[in-house]
């Protein structure tokens, strides 16, 4: 080690850390006792008592600081005489450019979603900078090698898509236990906690209501001298009764499916128990909304025990009376958030009494909070491993030993007597969007779906670019930037709600796209085909993009299971499950491991499989082939991971990324 402190490769480099979470911190321990000598980390997280427990940089003190700075801090204290910058901030920052990039030796990623793993992919190929990506999720992990030109990017690799739910099932048609949870916090809670002027389909106007719909009242608005019980019970009985009534009035919708039932208060909890329900004064401070609990007020104890409706019921009250009691100045602004108490009661207790009314199994609140925010565990010993294996792989890089890249997994269990698998890199993929810059094909329909479908379904969810540029051949469609003055803005903003065939430069069946991101540096070109019909189950964007490096998930059984996973994420859409995305899956010839030859070429997509391994694997490797889901976490940045199985009996593994 000693000798290696001193190799000018390491003491001259100049190395970017983005993430200073559970990787991150192990990450910059090893790099600094590892002789390096100038380092920057860039994070935008701030510590909260959750990281304590393996993200060992930090203490009780640190809670609410910045991750990157008190890593910074913490490291210098036993190594004074390196330099570490610190940057609390966001790697999608437009000042964090390819310039910026360009200084740097080596950039090592401990990022937390795809999304942010894409953008740094993109700058370190425009600024030609090695790459070395991270991941790990319980005992699993993986570290891999991306250099320009000479091994495939982040992005060669199909990313399995997160599986979604058309709005018609999360609001009429719920069959499993994530569909109640969806609703629960993406309709109910943000329509009573957060922006009540944001439309969504809890909009169903009262039965009492006369007149037009904009002379009918808001169901959700309090009115003037309503005491809050009268007000929860109104809303009760709206969502879980008359919508459900109105439900059941399209008989053509039950015809295959079992009916649910309304469900009101007065059935449930009578006025008296309405009266003695809850104690307030054990609920918690008001000066500390994350103090604040509805169990705590009920005397539960047991996050783990499976309430009754009529408990559910109680803690649906109290929940609603303590979020207006004592958190009142809160509501019209709140998203949840899987570490706000209050909010996680609420929500399992509205889910279970949806659940209950469509005759799904109810969950306890344990089980509802690791669908709702994507809990998962870390294991810190694998963060410890993987950062031991990127500094090596850091270490190759400046050294230019080019043979001797390898992607490193770690294993649960061993698998041909190895506990660490080693395999050498990927070449690039032709058909990459991102590094071989083929076009894409875009199957939608021009005469319907509107610029902005296009933008935040296409250009900004699945290509992650940040700032987009969209061009019709020499004709400016979108853009945006600080730099646009106001006829500009105001002309790309009214291009947003034309459909595709009414731009000012028409988007029609045979139109070639050209989108770009000025901050990424990244260019592609989509070739549109018009479609009309689309599957609402499997196609429910009403949109299809072909070539870009992506595949389907497969159906599962499984979706009211909490992923299994480093990192939990308060982040779902109204129409995700909590279900996070997982990682790639390609296939790596096993024989091949630790050969010296040329780098093995990229799987075309059609060479994805996720059959189930054979019956004949030993017992000892099947337990590896356990799917696994990368979680998109908000504060943990310790997150990639392994998928589906090892075809160890035909020779072939899966490579997951």
């Amino acid at each position: 080690m000693a000798s290696l402190q001193q190799s000018p490769a390491i003491k001259g480099a100049k190395v970017l850390m983005v993430g200073a979470g559970g990787i991150g911190c192990e990450l910059l321990k090893t790099l600094a006792l590892s002789g390096f000598e100038d380092i920057h980390i860039i994070d935008m997280d701030t510590i909260e008592v959750s990281n304590l427990n393996r993200q060992f940089l930090f203490r009780q003190k640190h809670v609410g600081q910045s991750k990157a700075k008190v890593a910074r801090d913490a490291v210098l204290r036993f190594r004074p005489h390196i330099s570490i910058s610190s940057y609390h901030a966001n790697v999608k920052d437009s000042n964090f450019n390819v310039d910026f990039f360009k200084q740097f030796n080596v950039v090592l990623n401990g990022l937390d979603n795809l999304d942010a793993r894409r953008h740094v992919n993109r700058l370190c190929l425009a600024a030609e900078v090695p790459l070395v990506e991270s991941g790990t999720t319980g005992f699993l992990g993986q570290v891999s090698v991306h250099v320009k030109g000479r091994t495939d990017c982040y992005e060669c690799n199909p990313k399995p898509s997160p599986k979604t739910y058309p709005v018609c099932t999360i609001t009429s048609t719920p069959s499993k236990f994530v569909h109640c949870i969806v609703w629960a916090k993406e309709l109910l809670f943000a329509k009573l906690f957060g922006d009540k002027n944001q439309d969504n389909d809890l909009n169903v106007r009262s039965s009492d209501s006369t007149g037009s719909s904009e002379q009918a009242e808001d169901v959700f608005e309090r009115k003037a001298n309503e005491s809050i019980e009268q007000y929860g019970r109104r809303i009760y009985d709206h969502v879980f009764g008359y919508n459900i009534e109105q439900a059941l009035s399209n008989e053509e919708t039950w015809k295959s499916r079992n009916k649910p039932r309304p469900i009101y208060s007065r059935d449930v909890i009578s006025a008296e128990l309405m009266q003695q329900n809850g104690n307030s004064d054990k609920a918690g401070s008001a000066g500390d909304p994350l103090s604040v609990s509805a169990m705590a007020s009920l005397g539960l104890k047991n996050p783990q025990d499976l309430w009754s409706l009529k408990d559910n019921s109680r803690v649906f009250f109290e929940a609603l009376k303590l979020f207006f009691g004592k958190r009142e100045k809160e509501i019209g602004s709140l998203c949840f958030d899987k570490d706000d108490p209050l909010a996680v009661e609420f929500v399992t207790a509205a889910a279970n009494i949806r659940a209950a009314s469509f005759g799904i199994p109810l969950h306890s609140l344990f089980e509802a909070k690791g669908i709702a925010g994507n809990i998962v565990h870390a294991v810190a010993t694998t963060n410890a491993i993987v950062a031991g294996l990127i500094v090596i792989e850091a270490i190759k890089v400046l050294q230019k030993d080019f043979d001797s890249y390898r992607m490193s997994y770690c294993l649960e269990h061993v698998t041909q007597k190895m506990l660490i698998m080693p395999v050498q890199p990927f070449e690039p993929n032709k058909s990459c969007c991102v590094c071989s810059e083929t076009p894409l094909t875009l199957e939608i329909d021009t005469n319907h779906s509107k610029l902005r479908d296009f933008v935040e379904k296409i250009v900004k969810a699945k290509l992650s670019m940040t700032s987009p540029l969209i061009m019709h051949g020499s004709s400016l469609l979108y853009e945006v930037g600080d730099d646009l003055d106001d006829a500009m803005i105001a002309n790309y903003s009214a291009n947003l709600e034309k459909v595709l065939s009414s731009l000012p430069s028409p988007v029609t069946s045979g139109t070639m796209l050209t989108v770009e991101d000025l901050q990424q540096e990244f260019t592609c070109n989509i070739n549109i085909k018009h479609r009309e019909e689309f599957d609402e189950e499997n196609e429910p964007d009403g949109m299809v993009l072909h070539g870009w490096t992506q595949v389907p998930t497969k159906p599962k059984d499984d979706d009211d299971k909490p992923p299994t996973g480093n990192g939990d994420s308060s982040k779902t859409s109204q129409t995700e499950t909590v279900e996070a995305e997982a990682e790639v899956v390609v296939k790596i010839n096993i024989e091949e491991i630790g050969a010296s030859g040329n780098k093995r070429k990229a799987p075309d997509s059609r060479d994805i499989s996720t059959d189930p391994p054979s019956n004949d694997v030993n017992e000892a490797t099947a337990a590896n082939h356990k799917k696994v889901h990368k979680i998109d976490d908000g504060d943990d940045e310790e997150e990639l991971v392994m998928l589906d199985h090892w075809d160890i009996d035909t020779n072939k593994k899966q490579k997951l990324r």
